[in-house]
């Protein structure tokens, strides 16, 4: 029981790694499901943990072949990054898997349109903030959040 939790904990930690810039949210995802498949060695946990593996290498494909764009501190703002994350998070749930994307969004727009006021701003904001980096942010936290929500399938069902 333990095991599980700490790898709860690990993937929790790598999903919010994945939105501050310099940790390494992925490769922790990664390495809770592996532990995970290596502590409990079923069928269901070897088959999660090469699912992961093919998603996390898709996933950095997509990433090198958006265009090369650097963080800029317009979208690098903490606060911004809490309501992109809690968007996703939200969004995955309520509209299952894909509610990610929009949420995401959503999360940025709501964060925007707080922190200038108007519409309009916050609509160019946001498409200043999604080529700049967000789209990337976007891939790799979709990705994390899909492998967790395959762990805890597997851990629930399986």
């Amino acid at each position: 029981m333990w095991d599980l939790v700490l790898v709860g904990l690990v993937l929790l930690l790598g999903l919010c790694g994945v939105l501050v810039p310099g940790v390494p949210g992925s490769w922790l995802v990664w390495a809770a499901v592996m532990w995970w498949a290596l502590k409990d060695p079923q069928p269901v946990a070897w088959w999660v943990l090469v699912g992961a593996t093919v998603a996390l290498f898709l996933s950095q494909v997509v990433r090198w072949a958006l265009p090369p764009r650097r963080l800029r501190p317009s979208w690098a703002s903490r606060r911004m990054a809490a309501y992109a994350g809690a968007g996703s998070f939200f969004g995955f749930f309520l509209i299952p898997v894909l509610g990610a994307i929009p949420g995401f969004v959503a999360g940025i727009y709501i964060e925007e349109r707080l922190r200038l006021g108007r519409h309009g701003e916050a609509v160019a904001a946001l498409r200043t903030a999604m080529r700049s980096g967000g789209s990337s942010v976007l891939t790799e936290l979709f990705t994390c959040e899909l492998i967790a929500g395959a762990w805890l399938g597997a851990v629930i069902w399986g």
